[in-house]
C-alpha cells in the first residue's frame, strides 16, 4: 500500500507535494538570476523545466529523494521548494536542498521550513545525518544553514565548474543525536 505523501505545517507555511500545475512556480524560481547565482540548476523555457518536474517524480518513485512546494497555508502563494535528494538507505544519510523565490527572502521561511523537513528526514525516514553543499561564495546560505545547527565541516576546493571558473563548495552537516 502506498503511503499519502507527507504534509507538513507551521502556522505560516504548508509544504505539499510539488503539483504538475506547479511548474510555472518552478520556471519561475529556476530561471531567475538571483535564485540560480548559486544554485546548480537553471531553465529557461517552461518545456525545459518540464525535466525538473520528472526529476521530482522519480526522486519518489525511486524513494531517493522527496521534495516539497513550500506554500502559504491556503495554498495561494507559492513561496519554494526545499527537500532531500540523495538518500542513502544503507548510510542513512541525505542531502538537503532548498531556494525561494526573492520576493520571499528574508522573512524566516528558510528558518521555518528547515526543521520541518529535517525532523521528516530524522523520524521519519530514519536519517542520521543531513547534509547540505553551499557555494562557498554564498555568505547568506552559509549563514543561514548555520543559524539551523548545521556545522561546516571542509571545504571541496574547485569541486565544480560553472560559468567557465572552478567554484568550491563548503560541506555542512546535521546528525540526529544533539
Amino acid at each position: 500500500m502506498e503511503l499519502p505523501f507527507p504534509l507538513l505545517t507551521t502556522t505560516r507555511l504548508r509544504l505539499r507535494q510539488i503539483e504538475s500545475s506547479d511548474i510555472a512556480h518552478i520556471y519561475r524560481g529556476l530561471s531567475d538570476p538571483k535564485v540560480i547565482k548559486y544554485y546548480g540548476v537553471s531553465f529557461d523555457s517552461l518545456q525545459a523545466t518540464q525535466e525538473q518536474m520528472e526529476w521530482f517524480r522519480n526522486l519518489e518513485q525511486n524513494k531517493t529523494g522527496i521534495w516539497w512546494a513550500i506554500c502559504s497555508p491556503d495554498n495561494r502563494i507559492f513561496y519554494g521548494a526545499g527537500g532531500f535528494n540523495g538518500i542513502s538507505r544503507e548510510h542513512r544519510k541525505a542531502e538537503i536542498g532548498f531556494w525561494l523565490l526573492p520576493d520571499f527572502w528574508g522573512q524566516g521561511f528558510m528558518q521555518e521550513a528547515f526543521p520541518l523537513i529535517c525532523g521528516y528526514g530524522f523520524e521519519r525516514l530514519g536519517l542520521n545525518r543531513i547534509e547540505g553543499f553551499v557555494d562557498s561564495e554564498n555568505l547568506n546560505c552559509k549563514r543561514a544553514i548555520e543559524k539551523l545547527g548545521f556545522i561546516h565541516e571542509g571545504t571541496m576546493r574547485e569541486c565544480e565548474f560553472k560559468e567557465g571558473r572552478y567554484l568550491n563548495v563548503d560541506i555542512y552537516s546535521k546528525l540526529k543525536k544533539k
